[in-house]
């Protein structure tokens, strides 16, 4: 599900950041938006528990959602919400409200590459400097 880019900065755990796309059917986008005000607490403790943290989701009016998370290790948040029955259940109940979806929202997500990333970017430039 992810495409990711690392923080390069060697005083920071090797963190991963992830962004994903889904389409909402726009007919649908009220109560989706209002199944997530607010999520049920024992999901959010799932999230957090799997290992995701910093995690944003981003809407537009055409239903285009856009999310964002942080983690150490993708691949074990992945499996942890895949074996999870609270984020089963609450998958479960999200599925319907997304376009051309094959399979669970949280492990079918269409991935976004990263182009572009200041922190990465200013660090590698004063390492540049630094070497001149």
């Amino acid at each position: 599900m992810t495409s990711t880019a690392t923080f390069s900065d060697p005083e920071r755990p090797r963190t991963t950041r992830v962004c994903f796309q889904l389409q909402i059917m726009p007919e649908l986008l009220d109560e989706y938006t209002a199944r997530h005000t607010p999520v049920w607490p024992e999901m959010l403790a799932e999230i957090a528990a799997s290992g995701r943290r910093n995690y944003s989701l981003f809407v537009d009016e055409a239903g285009r959602l856009v999310g964002y998370y942080e983690t150490d290790d993708d691949a074990a948040a992945q499996a942890y919400l895949a074996a999870s029955a609270v984020a089963a259940r609450w998958e479960s109940q999200m599925g319907h409200f997304f376009v051309d979806l094959d399979g669970r929202p949280d492990q079918a997500a269409q991935p976004l590459t990263e182009v572009f990333n200041l922190e990465n970017q200013l660090t590698a430039a004063t390492k540049e400097s630094d070497a001149s």
